[in-house]
């Protein structure tokens, strides 16, 4: 299999996470009563940041969508490592081992915090990106 192929898969990977990530946030709706009592506080709970008035439930989304970029950028730059790859690897230099151990962050952070979706699109991408990384050294 090609560094190229491999980031290219990456890229997929990411962008069905983003799609699952974001149809997911944003279409929740929680299945229990203490679910929906925690939605409706956090959407209620109105408190002051830097002059802006804000809720937890706007955070929440915000930083949600924060995520569905970062996801769509790293779907880029994966793809764009592939390219990189077949014309001239030497090029990604560094770049590579450090999108590599972001995304070893992230595995760590989805077994910690998330459930097995996540866990698992996230530990197929840190396996594409790593054996990327071999290849094109």
């Amino acid at each position: 299999m090609s560094p190229t192929l491999l980031y290219e898969i990456a890229a997929v990977l990411f962008v069905v996470f983003a799609a699952g990530h974001t149809l997911g946030f944003l279409k929740l709706t929680p299945p229990t009563a203490e679910g929906v009592a925690a939605r409706d506080a956090m959407n209620n709970a109105h408190f002051q940041i830097g002059g802006t008035t804000v809720t937890y439930g706007r955070l929440y989304t915000g930083f949600g969508l924060y995520m569905t970029v970062y996801l769509l950028f790293s779907a880029y730059l994966a793809w764009h490592l592939g390219v990189v790859a077949a014309r001239d690897p030497a090029a990604i230099g560094t770049l590579g081992w450090v999108f590599f151990a972001v995304q070893l962050a992230n595995v760590a952070l989805a077994w910690i915090y998330f459930f097995l979706p996540p866990r698992v699109l996230s530990i197929l991408i840190v396996l594409c990106v790593g054996w990327a990384c071999l290849l094109v050294r």
